[in-house]
């Protein structure tokens, strides 16, 4: 219980010491990064999977 309310307080501190624009800043910019990622890792595997399919034996 000890443990739940000192997490409940530091995100509290955490949402007050922010404004809200700078955390929604912040979540735009860590969307961006995964979402260019996992933009990377499909076209890898998309050409993968090619590569092994038009292999020459």
């Amino acid at each position: 219980m000890q443990k739940k309310i000192t997490r409940l307080l530091v995100l509290f501190i955490v949402l007050i010491s922010f404004t809200s624009c700078s955390v929604i800043e912040g979540i735009f910019k860590a969307g961006m990064g995964v979402g260019i990622f996992i933009v990377i890792a499909v076209i890898a595997v998309i050409v993968f999977i090619m590569s092994k399919i038009f292999e020459r034996k």
